[in-house]
């Protein structure tokens, strides 16, 4: 069994994850589009219970994957006609294995964000800092002690 974050996006998701694929690697397994699925499936459930799919949603992501390092973090756009509250009370970790993929990890994906604990040493960790990324996507990075000189 593992955990795999399931983002949810404002019409940012395809921008999101091809940032996301620059800065960590990886490959996108899925770039799927509401119009893409299946006739017939753009029914209640098709927009995550909010109802029929309104016209101008087509373009907006249904799923997206990006798969690296044998993790998965995936994601979708939230219909037009459905709620978005955006994203909280919860934050994408990322361990590390050197001070250096931690250091190019934080700058790359809090680019045009908002650092909400720069990136330093402390008690528990080599490096550890939190933001919030330029799609409003809290991150916290974190590179365990003990790992400084690798």
């Amino acid at each position: 069994m593992r955990i795999d974050p399931y983002l949810m996006f404002n019409g940012q998701c395809e921008a999101a994850f091809k940032f996301y694929q620059q800065c960590l690697g990886g490959t996108l397994k899925a770039m799927i589009k509401f119009s893409e699925a299946p006739k017939g499936e753009h029914g209640e459930d098709a927009a995550g219970g909010c109802g029929p799919l309104p016209p101008g949603s087509e373009n907006l992501i249904m799923h997206a994957c990006l798969s690296f390092n044998d993790q998965l973090l995936m994601a979708s756009d939230t219909p037009s006609h459905c709620p978005y509250e955006g994203i909280k009370g919860c934050a994408v970790s990322l361990n590390v294995d050197s001070v250096g993929e931690a250091e190019r990890i934080f700058a790359a994906l809090s680019e045009n964000g908002t650092v909400q604990m720069p990136l330093g040493k402390t008690f528990w960790a080599a490096r550890f800092g939190m933001f919030m990324d330029q799609f409003g996507v809290p991150w916290m990075i974190n590179c365990e002690a003990g790992k400084e000189g690798q």
